[in-house]
């Protein structure tokens, strides 16, 4: 499985968030430069992540966003989820009727096997152990990230 650039960059803007959160809104522009993420491509992720309640954009000239949900409940499959859909390494794991007698397979059993253990460790992560981990790593606050 290869997350994408949506996946990537999401899952970097809302950690930018976590990292102020209780600091009120921060501006789209201010993100896009800490986390080297193009501007027009982050203004593009915010959209469904507002749609999804996981985070509120106040409109203007700078362009401000804020968590709405408390990092300890954005889980992080959650997220890949939302920009970008199933993390099934192939169609038919999700959708056995694209491939007609997929059960049939012991290949496709892998890949059952295969999105359950991904599925595991992407439940067990929220964004608070992300914002954890990045302190760990000697950056406290996002000030200094």
């Amino acid at each position: 499985m290869k997350l994408s650039t949506r996946v990537r960059y999401g899952t970097k803007a809302l950690l930018e968030l976590a990292l102020h959160r209780g600091k009120g809104p921060v501006p789209l522009r201010d993100i896009a430069q800490r986390q080297q993420i193009p501007l027009p491509y982050l203004a593009h992720l915010i959209g469904p992540l507002v749609q999804a309640g996981i985070v509120k954009s106040i409109r203007g000239t700078r362009g401000r966003v804020m968590l709405l949900k408390p990092p300890e409940e954005i889980i992080l499959n959650e997220v890949i989820q939302l920009l970008d859909g199933s993390i099934a390494p192939v169609e038919c794991v999700d959708k056995p009727e694209v491939r007609p007698r997929s059960d049939l397979y012991v290949t496709n059993d892998i890949w059952d096997e295969v999105k359950e253990a991904i599925s595991k460790v992407l439940e067990s992560i929220t964004l608070q152990d992300l914002v954890e981990r990045q302190r760990q790593k000697g950056q406290p606050d996002a000030e200094e990230v």
